[in-house]
């Protein structure tokens, strides 16, 4: 007995492809979005809030 659909390979690997090559440059958007606008941001302002906190502690301590 004939198979009664011929195999769709071509289209399924076209697809994958394009779903992989979207995702990993979705993600890689976003993650960069996400490191240098939110995340690099808020590590600087912390770094820069404890280090005036510090300088005024040994301001404070002479």
């Amino acid at each position: 007995m004939a198979a009664a659909i011929p195999p769709i390979t071509g289209a399924l690997r076209r697809g994958l492809v394009l779903d992989l090559s979207t995702a990993f440059g979705l993600g890689t958007t976003f993650g960069y979005l996400w490191w240098y606008g939110y995340h690099l941001p808020r590590v600087r302002a912390r770094d820069s809030f404890y280090a005036r906190l510090e300088n005024e502690r040994a301001a404070n301590k002479e």
